[in-house]
């Protein structure tokens, strides 16, 4: 499970910088960072829109996300009404809300961080029937 130190502490380290990621020009849309720490207990994701760019109405029906813009500027679509984003905002947006974005003339650049969603697992299956029966 990650990184460990010698004396079998975890370590921290330094996973990105967004203004270096982001840049100031708007590039083309995608995720361009990603948490991938073996073992972790969360995910981030550091997303671009190029302006003019929007992600359709959709909802996150079992986590919570918290989105903070980075750069850029655009609009989130809520339930509420619009949400204008700007570099700096930070938005919670709780599970079951349902959201749309629209990247502004500058595009969006925008970080979002959730609960790891666990990942599939083999198991045994203990109720199943007796063969042949």
């Amino acid at each position: 499970m990650g990184d460990a130190a010698a004396d079998g502490q975890p370590v921290v380290r330094l996973e990105c910088h967004t203004a270096a990621l982001t840049g100031q020009a708007p590039g083309p849309s995608g995720v361009v960072w990603k948490l991938t720490e073996p073992g972790r207990q969360l995910d981030a994701n550091l997303v671009r829109l190029a302006p003019g760019e929007k992600i359709g109405t959709h909802m996150e029906p079992d986590l919570d996300v918290l989105v903070h813009v980075v750069s850029g500027e655009g609009v989130m679509g809520t339930s509420d009404g619009p949400q204008q984003l700007s570099e700096g905002a930070v938005l919670w947006l709780p599970h079951g809300s349902s959201r749309d974005i629209a990247a502004g003339h500058q595009g969006l650049a925008y970080l979002t961080v959730h609960r790891r969603r666990p990942g599939m697992q083999i198991r045994r299956r203990t109720d199943a029937p007796p063969a042949g029966g």
